[in-house]
C-alpha cells in the first residue's frame, strides 16, 4: 500500500467540485422530486413512495457490482477517476430525462417515471461510487481525511444551495406558467453545470493509495471479507437510519412550509438557509475533529440534531422566525457530523485490510452507499405513504388533520432516526490511536512484502 498524506488545497477543491455536481441531482431528488411527481406529473404520493422503495432492489445488485468493477479497473488514471470522465455526460442526459414530462396518460406516465428514475439511480450509482471511493485513496492520514471530506461537503452543500435557491425561480423563469417545461429546462441548466464540475474533479485529483498488486480475489471472497468488517457494518446501519430520517424531513420541508406554515412564498428561503447552515456546519467539522474525539463528537451532534427536531413539533404555525431558526440549527448540527461519517468509511477500509489482508475500497464504499440510498428510498417512501395516509391533496387547502400529520412527520419521526444513529455509533471503536496502530502495521507489511 502506497502512503502519502499530502493533499493540496487546490486538489481538495477539485475533489469537492465532484460532490457539488453529485448534489445538484441528489439534493434535487430529496427536495423536489416528490413534489414534481405529485404536483406536476400527477402521480399519487403513495405510488411515488412505493416507486422510490422498489428501485432500491436494483441498487442491491448494481451497488456491489459497481464497487467491485471500480476496484478491478486499471487505467493510467487510476481505479476510480476514469468514471468521472466516462459517465459525466450520460449522467447529465439521464437527469434531464427524469425531469421531463411527455404527453402520456394513466399507466404510461407511471411507467415513464419508473423507467427514468431507475436509470437515474443506476447512473448515479455508476458515477457516485467511484467518486466516493476516490476520497479514500487521496490520503492515508486520518486527520487529513476529515479535512478532505470537509472540503467535499462544503462544496457538496454548495450544490444544495444552488438547488434550494435556484430551482423554483428557474422553474418559473423557464416555464412561464408551464411547470413541466420549467423543470425540464432547469434540470438541463443544472446538469450542464454538473458535467463541467465532474470534469474539473477528474482533472484536479490524483489517486495515491493503491491496493496490493498481488491482490486478485473473487467477488465472493471480497464479500466475505467485507462482512467480517464489523466496523463497516456499524456504519451501514447508522447510514440507513440517518438518511431515512433526514430525507423524510427534507422531503416534507416544502409541504411543511407550504401547508403548515402557510407560506409558499418562503419555500426557497427556508430551503436555502437550511443548506447554507449545512455548509457552515461541514466547514467546522475539521477544526472540531482536531479538538474532540471524532466518535464522541459524532454521537453528540446526532443527539443535538435529534433534540432540535423533536422540539420543533411544539412550534406553532404563526411562529415563522422560530420555525426558520429550528430548521437552520438542525441542518447546522446534523451536517457538521457528515464529514466525520465519511472519514470513518475510509478508516474502516484500513481496518478491514489489516484484519483480513484484503483491501476493497470500492466495495466498502458501495456497501455503505447502498444503505445510504436505502435510507433515501425509505425516507422518500415513508413521506409519500404518510402524505397519502393523512389524505394530502395537491394544491388544495389541507384539513387540520393533514396539517398535523405533516407536522408530526416533519419533526418527531426524523428525530427518532438521529437518536437511533447516536445509539448505534456507541459501538464504533476506531479511535485515532487505534487507526495509527493499524496503519503502522499496514506500512510495515507493505515494506516487508515489497
Amino acid at each position: 500500500m502506497t502512503i502519502n498524506s499530502s493533499v493540496s488545497v487546490r486538489e481538495k477543491i477539485a475533489y469537492g467540485l465532484g460532490d457539488t455536481a453529485s448534489n445538484i441531482i441528489f439534493q434535487t431528488v430529496m427536495m423536489f422530486l416528490m413534489l414534481y411527481y405529485t404536483d406536476v406529473v400527477g402521480l399519487s404520493p403513495a405510488v411515488v413512495g412505493t416507486m422510490f422503495l422498489v428501485v432500491r432492489v436494483v441498487d442491491a445488485i448494481t451497488d456491489p457490482l459497481m464497487g467491485t468493477l471500480a476496484d478491478r479497473t486499471h487505467t493510467k488514471w487510476g481505479h476510480f477517476r476514469p468514471y468521472l470522465l466516462w459517465l459525466a455526460l450520460p449522467f447529465a442526459i439521464i437527469s434531464v430525462l427524469a425531469f421531463t414530462t411527455p404527453d402520456l396518460q394513466g399507466t404510461s406516465k407511471l411507467v415513464y417515471a419508473f423507467t427514468t428514475y431507475t436509470l437515474l439511480m443506476i447512473a448515479y450509482t455508476a458515477i457516485n461510487i467511484p467518486y466516493c471511493a476516490l476520497g479514500g485513496v487521496l490520503t492515508a492520514d486520518a486527520k487529513e481525511r476529515v479535512t478532505v471530506q470537509s472540503y467535499r461537503f462544503v462544496f457538496g452543500m454548495l450544490g444544495g444551495v444552488i438547488v434550494a435557491g435556484c430551482t423554483m425561480p428557474l422553474v418559473e423563469f423557464f416555464g412561464q406558467g408551464d411547470n413541466a417545461k420549467g423543470y425540464q429546462y432547469t434540470m438541463a441548466a443544472m446538469s450542464t453545470m454538473g458535467l463541467i464540475m465532474f470534469l474539473l474533479c477528474f482533472i484536479g485529483t490524483k489517486e495515491r493509495i493503491e491496493q496490493p498488486k498481488e491482490q486478485e480475489v473473487s467477488l465472493l471472497k471480497s464479500a466475505r471479507s467485507l462482512w467480517q468488517n464489523d466496523q463497516w457494518r456499524i456504519l451501514c446501519l447508522a447510514a440507513l437510519f440517518l438518511l431515512t430520517g433526514q430525507v423524510l424531513r427534507f422531503t416534507l420541508a416544502v409541504y411543511y412550509v407550504k401547508y403548515y406554515l402557510g407560506r409558499e412564498d418562503l419555500i426557497t428561503s427556508f430551503m436555502t438557509l437550511g443548506v447554507v447552515a449545512s455548509m457552515v456546519g461541514c466547514a467546522l467539522a475539521q477544526p472540531l475533529a482536531k479538538r474532540v474525539c471524532k466518535i464522541k463528537a459524532y454521537i453528540s451532534l446526532q443527539f443535538i440534531a435529534a433534540t432540535i427536531c423533536l422540539l420543533s413539533f411544539f412550534i406553532g404555525a404563526d411562529q415563522l422566525v422560530l420555525a426558520f431558526v429550528a430548521f437552520i440549527l438542525w441542518k447546522f448540527f446534523l451536517d457538521m457530523a457528515t464529514p466525520l461519517l465519511w472519514a470513518k468509511m475510509a478508516d474502516t477500509i484500513d481496518y478491514g485490510h489489516e484484519k483480513t489482508g484484503i483491501r476493497i475500497t470500492g466495495l466498502v464504499y458501495s456497501g455503505v452507499i447502498f444503505f445510504i440510498k436505502m435510507g433515501v428510498a425509505l425516507g422518500g417512501a415513508i413521506a409519500g405513504w404518510l402524505l397519502a395516509y393523512y389524505q394530502y391533496q395537491p394544491d388544495f387547502g389541507q384539513t387540520e388533520a393533514t396539517q398535523q400529520g405533516i407536522l408530526l412527520s416533519f419533526t418527531v419521526l426524523p428525530a427518532l432516526g438521529s437518536f437511533l444513529v447516536a445509539a448505534i455509533m456507541t459501538r464504533y471503536t476506531l479511535t485515532s490511536n487505534k487507526l495509527e496502530t493499524i496503519q503502522g502495521k499496514l506500512k510495515h507489511n507493505a515494506l516487508t512484502s515489497g
